[in-house]
C-alpha cells in the first residue's frame, strides 16, 4: 500500500523508513544524491523548504516512485471528525 504524504515530517519519515529498509545510512544516501549529511538529517526530520529538484533525486537513490492522486474526501472528512471529537481507533 501506499503511503499518502501531506506534511513535510511524513516525508521525512518515509525517506528515512526506505533509506533504513536499504541499508543505507545518511551520508551513504548523501552521496548518491549529492547532499550533505547534514542535509539528509534535516529532510527526514521534515525540512519545509526541501527543493524539488532534491525530492526527486532523493526519491530515485531511494527506488521510490513519486505519484499523485485525488484526495479521498470521505477518510481526510472522518480523520478530522475523530480528530474534532477525540475519537481514537481502539
Amino acid at each position: 500500500m501506499a503511503d499518502v504524504i501531506r506534511t513535510p515530517q511524513q516525508l521525512g519519515n518515509l525517506i528515512r523508513r526506505q533509506r533504513r529498509k536499504l541499508g543505507l545510512t545518511q551520508a551513504a544516501l548523501g552521496v548518491r544524491t549529492g547532499q550533505r549529511q547534514s542535509m539528509i538529517s534535516q529532510i527526514e526530520q521534515g525540512y519545509p523548504s526541501l527543493r524539488l529538484d532534491t525530492l526527486i533525486d532523493l526519491l530515485a537513490a531511494l527506488d521510490l516512485d513519486l505519484q499523485a492522486a485525488p484526495r479521498d474526501r470521505s477518510t481526510v472528512d472522518d480523520a478530522i471528525a475523530r480528530m474534532l471529537l477525540g475519537g481514537n481507533d481502539d
